[in-house]
This record gives C-alpha cells, structure tokens and sequence, in this order.
C-alpha cells in the first residue's frame, strides 16, 4: 500500500523465513551449538525466523581470557596477513550478498533495497580495512632539539592495544558491526563482539565467515547475552578499549568503563538546512530528504529529522516534499517497490506515534500521516513543530521529519544548533561564504554541504558532540583508537 492510500489492516502473510532453524554463537573462532536460546522473529510477519543462543557471565569470562591469551599472537600477525583475511572476508561477503540481504530483510524489517545497500557497505568496510591493514602509520621524529640532546633521533609507531569489546545496535546488523571488527582485524586486536539481541544473525554470519580463516585462536568471539551480564564487557580490566553504538546509556557505561579506552556513537536528531539559494533544483533536494528522513524506515542515527527551509522557497519546497512523502510505499520489507518497512517494534511505533500526538496537540500541523498497525507505523511530515517538544529535542529513530521556515542563514544555524546533540547536518547552498560559516559555527561532528546529513562513505571520521557520542569511527579513525603509540629513541654513538 502507498501513503495516498486509506489505512487498513495490513496482511503479514509470508512465506518461511529463509534462515537456519538455530544458529550458533562463536568462543575462540570456533561454533558453539545450543545453550539457552532466543528466538529472533521476522520484523514484518512477526513469525520465529530462527533462535540464537544467549550465554552468561561464565561463557563471557571464557571470551575475555580466550581474547587476553590471544593478544601477542593478534599483534605478531604481519600486516599483509591481516590484509589477507579481510580480503578473505570481502571475497565471501560478495559470494553471500543476497543471503546476507535476505537476513538483514527478515531480521530487522529492513527494505530490500536497502539491506542490498548496507551489504555493499559491509563489504566496502572491509576492503578499506584490508588497504589499511599494510599502510600502518609511523613518524621519524628529531630529538636533537637542543646540545643536550644532540646525537638523539626518534622512531614512533603504533603498536595494537588490546583486547577490545564491542556492542552494536539493531539498525545496521552488518555494517556497524564491520566497523568495529574490520579496524580491530587491522590493528591486530583479539575482540569480543555482542550485537543486539532483536538483530543477531548478521553478526553470526561474519563470525561464520571469519572461522574460515587462520586467525589465531581467541582472536575474535561473537556472543549473546543479557544487558546485565553484558557489563563484564566494559568493566573488566584486562579489556583496553570498549566501543559502543547505541542510546544514552553510553555514557554509564563509560562511568563504568575504568581506565579503558571508550568510544561512543549515540545518535542524533540530525538538522538539514535549504539556503534562499540552495545550489540545486528543489526536485533534486525533495528526491534527497525523502531518501534522508525516510530510508531503513528512518532508523538511522543519522536520518533527516529537522528540515530548515529558507522562507522565499518554503512554499515550493514544501508542496513537492508533501506530496513525495505521501507517495512513499509501505509494506512488506521484501518487495522492491517498499520504502517504509516496519520499524524494531511495536513498543518503538507507540513510542513515535505518543510524540507525534504530543507535538500535534502543541500546534503542530500533521502534513502527511497516519495511524500505526502494530509496528507499521506510516511515514510523517510535520510543520512547525514547538520548540519544547520530544519530536524536535530527541532522537525520533523511525520515518518521521519536521518542516520549518527561516529568514535569515545565521538563525537557521542557530536552530540547527540548538539541540542536545551533534553528530552531522546537512546544509543546501550555492554560497561559498554560506557553507564555510556552516563549517565554522554548526556544532557537529560532520558538516555535508550539498547534500543531507544522512550521508557517509565508510572511510571518512564519523561520530559527533555534545550527547551524540565521544570519539570517531571510519576505518583510519578506529585503527588509531584501537593502537597506541611507541617510541624508539636512539643515541649517535659518534656524540659520545
């Protein structure tokens, strides 16, 4: 069904789930097979499309000393070994594209159209990873700044840091995942991967095809559990990095974490800013917010949830977008033609569907909408949304965006920087001086100029500011964060 269409009950009929009936999870690179399971269902028809194991403290301890034994074999690896085993994982991520898009497609409800993207995402991870992996950085430093260091010089070089843990969220199974496991491959750091519970089965495919490499045993373990027992992950101490990517409970983690590293990716309620003159034609820009605010159902931490629109084009942009939002196809994820597919659950459809109804009752105009089947929830366009609001203050995290008007550049800076959090906006300008003051005065970890905020390639630095996050991934980026560096320093024996 379309948008333009009335709302009715929407058939959930389909066939079997294509996924194994159980899968495993992996200790030391190796399957382990039952336990206590899970099931995992299908986002859209609701059915069991397969069961995980969930493991406890026990088996978590067993990962971190697998991990901790492994570190000086991780760290022996020559880079073009490295190299070599992710080159083996882009190889077979190819080979596996439409199963892996299938499962992303079951798993998290994910239209087809872009869990085929997200594979291709994976893979480019990956590759970037295995060019990475044999350009190691390194500086020749002079130490003979003075007499009393003449005859001195200085070699520095990065060196792996350690066991690192990892927890990933639900909305990209694959492609957050690769860009904590393809960096740590890279440095040479063993790790523990625990990826969400209600998206677990890209993960164990990775892991699948990471147990056909050589990697040394203990180099990598990939485990289920419950958030409680998850915390021996960021509080053990023979553990030198934890990053997470999720919601605001990053930040007790990290009063958790001890004097590990931390990085944390947190989200955001991404700004995009269309300037009196925004340098493209209004159906290109339309064609790019529907895609920002709207794809994998806006479950993005990166989604386009503020739209600031200069008042001499407002009207213009405004009827276009409507009427593209309206047009927009809901349904069942695995179809070609669906844009909206469902979102995690229903407990998040209620949860989006009580703040739209909060920010209507404030005064907001509802331009496009309509009303939630079970975790089906269409996609919304809303105008003027107050200022105090959950839907303007918070991460809305499903396909929902705001429209609003500005007069003047400096003000829409000004409301694109009043918000808690900061990870990227998006800014449509034809001016130079426009897009350099965006640069200068948006508090965010990535200005996209041109284009929506929703856009990343996977190996550029990415995180944000403020309640958005601490640190920065991108495969470069998380390389340096899982290294550290050390210094050989060396004296002349001709200066005595």
């Amino acid at each position: 069904m379309t948008r333009s269409q009335p709302e009715t009950t929407m058939s959930r009929k389909r066939t079997s789930p294509a996924l194994p009936a159980t899968l495993p999870w992996y200790l030391a690179n190796a399957p382990v097979e039952g336990g206590d399971m899970v099931e995992v269902r299908d986002k859209f028809s609701g059915k069991v499309a397969t069961r995980v194991p969930v493991v406890g403290k026990a088996e978590i301890r067993k990962a971190i000393v697998a991990a901790h034994r492994a570190r000086g074999p991780m760290a022996a690896l020559s880079a073009d070994v490295r190299r070599d085993v992710l080159q083996h994982c882009v190889r077979r991520f190819g080979e596996r594209h439409a199963e892996l898009a299938q499962a992303l497609c079951i798993e998290a409800g994910k239209p087809i159209r872009d869990a085929r993207g997200e594979v291709d995402r994976l893979i480019d991870t990956f590759r970037i990873a295995a060019e990475e992996a044999t350009r190691p950085p390194g500086e020749l430093l002079n130490l003979a700044v003075s007499e009393r260091t003449r005859g001195w010089r200085g070699m520095l070089r990065q060196v792996p840091v350690g066991v690192c843990s990892f927890i990933t969220p639900f909305n990209f199974p694959l492609n957050l995942v690769a860009h904590k496991v393809a960096p740590a491959i890279a440095a040479g750091c063993p790790f523990i991967l625990k990826p969400a519970l209600k998206t677990p089965v890209g993960a164990m495919i990775i892991g699948e095809v990471l147990a056909e490499t050589d990697l040394p045993k203990g180099a990598f373990s990939i485990l289920n559990c419950s958030n409680d027992d998850a915390a021996l992950l960021v509080e053990d101490e023979r553990i030198a990095l934890f990053s997470f990517t999720g919601g605001p409970v990053g930040w007790e983690l990290k009063s958790r974490a001890g004097r590990k590293k931390v990085t944390l990716e947190l989200g955001g309620n991404a700004a995009c800013i269309i300037d009196a003159d925004p340098g493209a034609s209004l159906e290109h820009i339309v064609e790019r917010l529907a895609f920002g605010g709207y794809y994998q159902s806006g479950q993005s931490c990166i989604s386009v949830q503020r739209i600031l629109v200069h008042r001499d084009i407002y009207p213009a942009l405004k009827k276009r977008l409507r009427a593209k939002v309206k047009a927009l196809v809901m349904g069942d994820p695995r179809k070609d033609e669906t844009v909206i597919g469902p979102v995690i659950d229903e407990q998040a459809a209620e949860r989006i569907a009580s703040w739209i109804e909060d920010a209507r009752n404030a005064g907001a105009k509802v331009l496009v909408g309509g009303k939630c089947d079970g975790n089906m929830l269409p996609a919304h366009l809303l105008e003027d949304v107050p200022r105090h609001c959950d839907l303007q203050r918070k991460e809305v995290f499903g396909p929902v965006a705001l429209l609003q008007s500005f007069d003047d550049f400096d003000d829409a800076l000004r409301q694109a920087n009043d918000s808690d959090f900061g990870l990227q906006a998006g800014v449509f300008t034809a001016r130079l001086d426009h897009a350099m003051r965006a640069w200068d005065q948006l508090e965010v970890g990535s200005v996209i100029i041109g284009d929506v905020p929703s856009f990343r390639v996977d190996s550029m630095p990415y995180g944000g500011v403020k309640q958005s996050g601490l640190g920065r991934e991108g495969i470069r980026w998380a390389i340096a964060d899982m290294s550290e560096p050390r210094l050989l320093a060396l004296r002349d024996g001709s200066h005595g």
